[in-house]
């Protein structure tokens, strides 16, 4: 019996999944028009899924390499020779273990890497003609998949790296190169100096100026939950009303999938009616508990304080906040995922975020005015409050 998945890639012979394909058939096109893109959105949203679903969709057509950056040591990336040494040893462990891979283009690549093992280094000029070579070999056109590229943001080598494939792109008439060259990770490639934070680093443009805008809706929507949702039913030889309870479930979400597939695991896990209620009853659930997500969101907030005054005004203030996409702190809360565009103005992402964020500038407000009292020998005056049925506390003097 399949199982509600939060954790890694999601397989649509393991996990109950929303149906992707309409977003894969974009995403398709844009490769057969030979686009280079990349695909940015906020942690768990996913990414890495939405690259094996690419890469499945692509196998009659295509030699698809996928790899990623994760995991991989600043060793790799210490210089450009030492990151096309690893890129070249990963393309090839990957291609080990597939089933119906080309068989020309593998033993090629496993020539490669033999060479290079000796501690000789790959120039970015011997790196060129390995790319024409497994073009010009492969049977089939060659789609590249990067993904966790957000591992490789701070480096130079990196920055090389991308400035090969632009090259490589701009020649393609003349020149056997890659098909497509898909990206994936949190930060836009086009502008890595929104992440490197030393003014000193300010100096490195990103090359990947030749990709495409990645437009692509990658939230699920309620419609899509409920097919989903259906198949659960099925299953599990139970019946509810899945349209509300898709519903109820996008309104707290906004489809963002992490949150989607949790608390169907937690309605699931807890054995909660599948009703509103125990919609509800799984929202508190997530709200108590500590995630990778959550963690990230504080993080991010810690990390850029200008980001969460943004996110303190659009929650507190009452006052809309303009939607400018120039705006700098504002590309970076939209980037993460913490917040969306209504009738151009500013909101968080949705009711989850909302809730979660007030708790914790509700506990830091606490922490704050127990801190500053107690110094004076005083109690601190501090009243409840309800937001979305939760208990929050805001202390004040």
């Amino acid at each position: 019996m399949k199982r509600f998945n939060t954790t890694g890639t999601c397989f649509p012979e393991d996990h109950y999944m929303v149906d992707i394909s309409e977003r894969i058939d974009i995403i398709k096109k844009m490769i057969e028009r030979g686009d280079y893109f990349c695909i940015n959105r906020g942690r768990q949203y996913g990414k890495t899924t939405t690259l094996q679903a690419i890469k499945d969709s692509l196998s009659n057509d295509y030699q698809v390499l996928q790899t990623s950056f994760e995991g991989m040591g600043d060793s790799s990336f210490a210089t450009a020779e030492t990151l096309l040494y690893s890129f070249v040893l990963n393309i090839v462990s990957v291609m080990e273990w597939e089933n119906g891979r080309d068989e020309q283009l593998y033993q090629y690549l496993l020539e490669i890497q033999q060479s290079y093992s000796n501690g000789r280094e790959i120039l970015m000029e011997d790196m060129s003609r390995i790319i024409s070579r497994m073009c010009a070999k492969s049977v089939k056109p060659i789609v590249l998949l990067i993904d966790e590229v957000d591992q490789a943001g701070n480096y130079d080598s990196f920055i090389r790296f991308l400035g090969l494939l632009r090259k490589k792109f701009l020649v393609r008439k003349t020149m056997p190169t890659f098909k497509s060259v898909i990206l994936a990770g949190v930060y836009d490639i086009k502008n890595l100096k929104l992440k490197i934070r030393n003014e000193s680093e300010h100096q490195y443009n990103s090359p990947w100026n030749i990709a495409v805008p990645f437009d692509v809706d990658m939230s699920l929507h309620a419609n899509g939950i409920a097919k989903m949702l259906q198949e659960y039913q099925k299953e599990h030889e139970i019946s509810f009303d899945e349209d509300l309870v898709a519903n109820e479930i996008y309104a707290y979400t906004g489809g963002y999938p992490f949150l989607v597939s949790r608390l169907c695991q937690i309605i699931d896990e807890k054995q909660f009616e599948w009703n509103r209620e125990g919609v509800v009853n799984a929202v508190h659930e997530i709200l108590d508990e500590r995630n990778t997500l959550f963690d990230d969101l504080v993080k991010k907030l810690d990390q850029f304080p200008e980001l969460k005054d943004l996110i303190r005004v659009a929650l507190f203030s009452g006052e809309k906040t303009s939607f400018n996409s120039d705006e700098k702190y504002l590309q970076l809360a939209d980037r993460f995922g913490f917040i969306r565009k209504a009738n151009g103005c500013v909101k968080v992402a949705n009711r989850i975020f909302e809730m979660r964020i007030c708790n914790w500038f509700a506990a830091e407000s606490k922490m704050d005015a127990i801190s500053s009292m107690g110094s004076m020998n005083k109690e601190p005056n501090v009243k409840t409050v309800e937001i979305g049925g939760r208990t929050l506390y805001e202390a004040i003097v």
